[in-house]
């Protein structure tokens, strides 16, 4: 079966192009130049990866951002914006975009960022539907390497459990969307050590393109907002000046009492 792609754009002529393309890579698409017509599709059907405009008539591409993330928490999204509406890009990202693309954009860039997506949502729902069966996916690797990939990630107070897609920090389940858990569990998987940007878009989300730090920043600052206790002051995700960031395995050690 195809994967679906839902395009929501106005200009239709782009959408159309957009379609095409994405054609190309053996994807159904279907098109919503509508606000109120794209956020009730996006609601009741199933897609594996959303095309989302900022500027629509009707409801905008950022409430419909929001209403998304809210109701489906972990659907892929990437936001379409233009080069001057940087605010925009900030805005999609802290509201719960996974990604972001500036127009215009090459066409080869869009076939790439899409299939990085589409690769995070394969692996997502396969680790889903493996544990909803009480079964593992063993594609090409032993039963021992299986298991050591299922077993939780945990340092300190912090525990990254891959069966479950599901983190947990001082014992409390932390509501993560599919790619803040791909951020949380790849610092886990190096703590300690720093990433720049870059590293961090190619680690995670599996591409590197000059311009696009701001993934990385709203990415951070999601998940300080839901990990730590002051998110001016960050203990567990720490900034290195000039450098970029690292998982401070200090930060989520339990507190030594007396």
């Amino acid at each position: 079966m195809k994967d679906k792609i839902l395009i929501i754009e106005d200009e239709i002529d782009i959408a159309k192009l957009i379609k095409v393309h994405l054609s190309e890579l053996d994807l159904h698409c279907d098109i919503c130049t509508q606000g109120e017509q794209a956020l009730q599709q996006a609601l009741t059907q199933d897609y594996q990866l959303i095309l989302l405009d900022v500027m629509l008539p009707g409801i905008s591409g950022l409430d419909i951002c929001r209403q998304v993330r809210q109701e489906k928490p972990l659907q892929s999204i990437i936001m379409l914006t233009s080069k001057t509406s940087e605010i925009d890009r900030i805005l999609g990202l802290e509201l719960g975009a996974d990604d972001y693309m500036t127009k215009p954009f090459s066409i080869r860039e869009l076939q790439a960022r899409v299939r990085s997506q589409l690769r995070r949502v394969h692996a997502l729902r396969a680790k889903n539907s493996a544990s909803d069966n009480e079964q593992v996916n063993t594609a090409n690797k032993s039963q021992e390497q299986t298991q050591v990939e299922q077993m939780p990630t945990s340092i300190g107070q912090l525990q990254v459990d891959h069966r479950y897609h599901q983190v947990t920090y001082k014992n409390k389940t932390i509501n993560l969307t599919a790619t803040e858990f791909e951020l949380i569990d790849f610092f886990c998987k190096h703590p300690d050590q720093v990433f720049s940007r870059a590293q961090l878009l190619d680690g995670v989300w599996g591409y590197h393109h000059n311009g696009y730090e701001h993934t990385v920043n709203s990415h951070i600052n999601r998940l300080r907002s839901k990990l730590e206790e002051n998110c001016t002051e960050p203990k567990i995700i720490q900034t290195v000046w000039g450098v970029g960031y690292k998982l401070n395995s200090a930060g989520v050690m339990p507190v030594a009492t007396s």
